[in-house]
């Protein structure tokens, strides 16, 4: 019996492993529109470089504790902006090529993008005052 409710357990656990992280990624949230995770080099270069609004590109990794406080709370601003910026997440183990290219030697560090080029940047954790004055600058607002 407790056999075949630890397996019913394990059954029922969202999918995990390389076969799981195949695809787009999107959040459920209000944001999912404008926020999206990175696939590849090439997928960076169109919606990230190539795209016509500005872009939030948040360099984390998955054992990164200060990377797991400012993700959401940047995503949650983002959102808050209406489709007027997006933001593209790269986790620095699966695209170790992006990191090195952008220079990005510490996590969570967050380039703002316009027009293919990186206008301002922060690296480390930043309260919602910040990361509201770091996106108006970035818009324009």
């Amino acid at each position: 019996m407790a056999q075949r409710l630890a397996l019913q357990r394990l059954l029922s656990l969202p999918a995990r492993g390389p076969l799981a992280s195949h695809g787009r990624a999107f959040g459920t949230s209000s944001g999912r529109r404008s926020t999206f995770n990175v696939q590849d080099g090439s997928d960076f270069q169109d919606r990230v470089v190539n795209s016509p609004k500005p872009v939030v590109v948040d360099f984390h990794a998955q054992w990164c504790g200060p990377c797991k406080i400012l993700g959401p709370r940047l995503e949650k601003l983002v959102a808050k902006q209406e489709g007027k910026v997006l933001m593209a997440k790269v986790d620095i183990d699966d695209h170790t090529d992006l990191a090195i290219e952008y220079e990005v030697s510490a996590v969570p560090t967050v380039l703002a993008m316009k027009n293919g080029d990186v206008v301002d940047k922060f690296v480390g954790i930043k309260d919602e005052d910040q990361l509201e004055a770091f996106l108006k600058k970035l818009i324009g607002a």
